[in-house]
């Protein structure tokens, strides 16, 4: 079984005149307040623009997931009012399809195998093909496509010029599929356009703009949104303890979330249902009133 090039590209550009944006998360652990920002703010620009929103749980590491995190995921999202337009996908579930994007890849000889230790690759300053060993014995597959430069708007962060100084692994020694080719082949088998999430995954947009065109299919639009910070400095995250969404005042996260995203919900906005709140802010949803900068949030 095999999915050729024009596969790939076709499903990006049949809805290239449609909208189709997506949350994804990974389970290992709870939704935080940070996590309801981004997947409000992904909701609420694909609602603006009269798109579909998908949920795609990534859950490809089994090492590092929760036991019970993804379900607790999916209730947190329903709880607020944020339901997928179509069945929610499940990476663990799509290992065919990222086998035959390696395959076609492999046809363009564009990875390789590689046995570099960690300690190799920070003593080579990075990774190319030039400086691999080579494969011996369990191996990685890396992209080959260090040196490229890419250049890009950003919705919210503006123009990007990134250098790619490492060729990315796209499948691990241990045999698991890497995020950097599960994210790209699922966006275009979703026929994902629009790709809206936080700033912490700007630096690894060039890579992925890379794999795209080498899968045949044009990049989506990316924007990526402020992060929110918590008062060390770090943004909240599961790995820095950041407090598990309370699924029983959805109402009032929600108000939270809007207002740092810009919006200026009226004082009494959060007393109605999440379906009235998300309906007010699609209505009255602006990019430009998005601050760009990671902050704190009271």
């Amino acid at each position: 079984m095999s999915l050729p090039s024009a596969s790939y590209a076709s499903a990006s550009s049949s809805s290239s005149e449609h909208y189709v944006g997506r949350f994804a998360p990974s389970p290992t652990g709870p939704l935080h307040f940070g996590s309801l920002v981004c997947a409000l703010g992904s909701y609420l620009d694909a609602i603006a623009h009269g798109g579909h929103w998908l949920i795609r749980m990534e859950d490809l590491d089994p090492p590092r997931e929760m036991p019970g995190a993804a379900e607790r995921i999916l209730h947190s999202l329903h709880a607020h009012g944020l339901h997928s337009h179509s069945p929610v996908v499940w990476q663990s579930k799509r290992h065919d399809l990222y086998q035959q994007a390696l395959q076609q890849l492999r046809a363009q000889d564009q990875i390789y195998p590689c046995s570099c230790t960690r300690e190799q690759v920070r003593t080579a300053g990075g990774h190319s093909k030039a400086n691999c060993v080579g494969e011996s014995g369990a191996h990685s597959l890396r992209f080959l496509c260090a040196g490229t430069r890419e250049g890009f708007a950003d919705i919210w962060q503006g123009a990007q010029q990134q250098a790619i100084d490492e060729d990315p692994i796209l499948k691990r020694k241990d045999g698991l599929y890497a995020y950097q080719l599960a994210v790209v082949v699922d966006d275009i088998a979703q026929g994902v356009n629009h790709v809206v999430r936080g700033a912490d995954l700007l630096d690894c947009t060039g890579v992925q703009r890379c794999l795209f065109r080498a899968l045949g299919a044009e990049p989506p639009q990316f924007g990526h949104l402020p992060l929110v910070m918590n008062e060390a400095g770090q943004k909240l995250s599961k790995q820095n303890h950041a407090a598990p969404l309370d699924d029983t005042r959805a109402s009032s996260n929600l108000v939270q979330a809007l207002g740092f995203l810009g919006l200026r919900p009226p004082q009494d906005l959060a007393a109605n249902t999440p379906a009235h709140i998300l309906a007010w802010a699609s209505a009255a949803w602006q990019r430009k009133a998005v601050d760009r900068h990671n902050r704190l949030f009271d």
